[in-house]
């Protein structure tokens, strides 16, 4: 009988041709059943030989689910930049400030800080959940219920009238970011072939972009408004992302990875088949490619939890993936998230700190679109590197422009250095990192990982928000500029763990990666290690 069997009643689907048969195989027999591997081998060197233009036309779908998940993120980016936003609207500094002069007012650092914390915090709340939720639901079930969610706690910020409500509402908000963020770059470098991974994990960072820039018309348009509609208004914006999202996940794929994990193999064929693997030999042999990862792996361990990603060469795993989130708060990016309230704390006029916004927003779309072909050409430790050595000696010239005596000329050369320094970070490090984690972890932990390290990441943010706050607030250490030192330092520590822990996983199939971490090599000899195809272990 040909037709792919269900696991589940033990039926026949299709009318396929006789070779699926052999994608029915049990994942125990993989490993040791000549025709399957041959046709992973194959599967594998095709992915390898497939360039990134080549890759984009063959696999437009999977382009397009990869970067319509990653979209999801644009409501956290959407919320974080409108917060601090709000904090340098006049109307909402009169209605929730303190009096500081004849005719101005500011929010008290510990609500800043409570309105810019609470989010992440619920956040993090919702990382944890994410990966075992994910791993029981899939990828595409586990985001629906979080754009629900969403859509039921805008209400509560909406609606809030004071910033102790508002606060609560930011918190209840970030628990579906949680899920987004955790599940986003996962799935993206799971249905993408090996030449798109870069390009196509790096929208997770045009996404940010894109919510900053919503955020930056929608506060410029209305920061002259004197009722609290200056405020509810861009509040209100953010129930134009959850229904269309929520729409285009129930139609997408789920993550052949995934359904093959879960042994659901006749399910995982159609998957690739619809992510664009027209060619029907070519499809088995992806299929088989995964299944011969998957069985590796299980055979490593059972079933994922989270102290796996604690033990062996897990824990190298884990622990890059940790530093690479964590660092994205360590090399001036939190002035970018306060961007418009850094420009008035410069010296900047209020109308036109809303302006260089949204020039700042737009120009890091543009270095997002930039960074598709820095990944393309370079390395993602080349990458990293250099776009952190880069910051860190324009945060020291910031310093520099802060500490000397000041006038026009240096409270606009602070605001540039602060838009160069968001620029450069939204072309480099920012996008590349999350490419990183995407590759960094294994296929079996990769939703609990990624989990775990944007964990790191609010874990790193909670306490780097407050002390943004505090150096910028004139009712905190009002430096202005001067934080660019305390960033620099920061950044560098960033640069030489990297240097010495950070591999390079470029053009690595998730096979190779495994061996390489488990034949412990040294992160500066990944890039130059040979990996035989035949290899297993």
């Amino acid at each position: 009988m040909s037709g792919i069997k269900d696991e589940k009643d033990g039926s026949y689907q299709g009318d396929m041709e006789p070779r699926v048969e052999k994608a029915d195989v049990l994942h125990s027999e993989v490993l040791v059943n000549a025709d399957l591997m041959n046709d992973a081998f194959d599967g594998e060197n095709r992915e390898h030989e497939m360039g990134v233009w080549q890759a984009a036309k063959q696999h437009p779908w999977a382009c397009f689910w990869a970067f319509t998940m990653c979209f999801t993120i644009v409501m956290e980016s959407f919320d974080m930049f409108l917060n601090g936003n709000f904090v340098a609207l006049k109307e909402f500094q009169k209605v929730y400030g303190v009096q500081t002069g004849p005719d101005t007012y500011s929010i008290p650092t510990k609500w800043q800080s409570a309105l810019f914390q609470s989010g992440q915090c619920g956040a993090f709340i919702g990382v944890f959940l994410a990966g075992p939720v994910t791993n029981r639901l899939g990828y595409r079930w586990t985001t629906i219920l979080a754009l629900v969610l969403m859509n039921a706690t805008i209400f509560i910020s909406f609606f809030a009238n004071s910033l102790a409500l508002l606060t609560v509402g930011q918190a209840l908000e970030g628990v579906p970011w949680g899920f987004f963020i955790a599940n986003s770059p996962a799935y993206a470098s799971e249905i993408v072939p090996l030449s798109l991974r870069g390009a196509c994990t790096a929208t997770l960072q045009m996404s940010w972009s894109i919510g900053s820039i919503i955020v930056a018309a929608a506060t410029l348009g209305y920061n002259k408004q004197a009722n609290e509609w200056a405020w509810r208004i861009p509040l209100a914006l953010q129930w134009i992302f959850p229904t269309p999202l929520l729409i285009l996940i129930f139609l997408a794929p789920e993550s052949p990875w995934w359904l093959i994990r879960r042994g659901r193999k006749a399910e995982a064929l159609r998957s690739i088949k619809r992510l664009g693997e027209k060619n029907e030999e070519h499809a088995h042999q992806s299929l088989a490619m995964m299944e011969r990862t998957v069985e590796i792996e299980a055979q490593m361990g059972g079933a994922p939890n989270l102290l796996d990603l604690l033990k062996g060469t897990d824990l190298r795993r884990t622990a890059i993936t940790c530093l690479m989130y964590a660092s994205q708060n360590f090399a001036g990016n939190l002035i970018a998230n306060q961007a418009t309230f850094f420009f008035e704390q410069a010296g900047i006029s209020s109308d036109k700190a809303f302006q260089l916004n949204l020039i700042n927003s737009c120009l890091q779309f543009v270095a997002n679109v930039g960074s598709w072909g820095l990944s393309a050409w370079f390395g993602r430790r080349t990458i990293y590197l250099w776009g952190t050595a880069t910051n860190i000696t324009l945060l020291v010239i910031l310093g520099i422009c802060a500490s000397v005596h000041q006038s026009t000329a240096t409270n606009y050369a602070q605001a540039v250095l602060g838009i160069l320094i968001s620029f450069v970070f939204a072309g480099t490090c920012g996008p590349i990192s999350y490419t990183i984690i995407s590759e960094t972890s294994s296929v079996r932990l990769r939703a609990l990982s990624t989990a775990v390290g944007r964990a790191a990441y609010y874990v790193a943010e909670i306490p780097m928000i407050y002390l943004a706050s505090k150096m910028l607030n004139t009712t905190g250490w009002n430096l202005a500029g001067k934080c660019g030192y305390v960033w620099a330092g920061t950044a560098c520590v960033c640069w030489v763990m990297a240097y010495f822990f950070l591999p390079e996983l470029k053009h690595r199939s998730y096979r190779e990666s495994d061996i390489l971490f488990n034949r412990k090599i040294s992160a500066r000899k990944f890039k130059t290690t040979i990996i035989d195809v035949r290899e297993n272990e």
